[in-house]
């Protein structure tokens, strides 16, 4: 790092110490470049989805059958950016992990540099590339911010506070 003297180095947002491929729920938000309105529009409290804001709610629906261990969870797709749930549950009897997916008591877990095709960021990365190839093949100038939020969910009460604020973000679109 001395070439560039720290310069051009990003920070990472993630947790250190954190394997982002560990059962666990976690909170995604994922924006479009400079926050551009490309999903559709809230009317009335409900979103109205563009053509490729459907693309982008059918990619989320479409997770589970690119990454096998993630359990849907809630997610809504909002004008100029998503939000949801992904719940990564690795485990060999997938009738049990429909069931019942249990939160992650958060432990120190080490960052361990395991496969990363099964990690929270090859599933960001997949679904950002499922919307932005549809986008592309219809000639749409559409990008995503370059990075996304998340926040590992701790327990039962802050997943239902987290559901709850999902599922009522169209209603609260503008409110300030």
């Amino acid at each position: 790092m001395d070439r560039y003297k720290g310069r051009y180095r990003v920070d990472s947002t993630r947790w250190a110490t954190w394997d982002y491929g560990s059962n666990a729920a976690y909170f995604v938000t994922i924006c479009t470049a400079k926050r551009i309105h490309w999903f559709g529009k809230v009317v009335k409290g409900q979103m109205v989805l563009s053509p490729l804001g459907q693309v982008a709610a059918d990619c989320w629906e479409a997770i589970p059958s690119h990454f096998p261990f993630v359990v849907p969870d809630v997610f809504v797709v909002m004008p100029n950016h998503v939000h949801g749930i992904v719940v990564i549950n690795k485990t060999d009897d997938r009738d049990v992990a429909m069931q019942e997916v249990s939160l992650p008591s958060v432990a120190m877990h080490g960052n361990r540099f395991g496969p990363q095709s099964k990690n929270l960021a090859a599933i960001v990365r997949g679904y950002k590339a499922g919307v932005s190839t549809y986008a592309r093949r219809n000639k749409m100038v559409f990008a995503w911010q370059a990075r996304y939020h998340d926040h590992i969910i701790r327990n039962g009460d802050a997943h239902k506070r987290i559901r709850n604020y999902i599922l009522a973000n169209p209603q609260n679109w503008g409110k300030g």
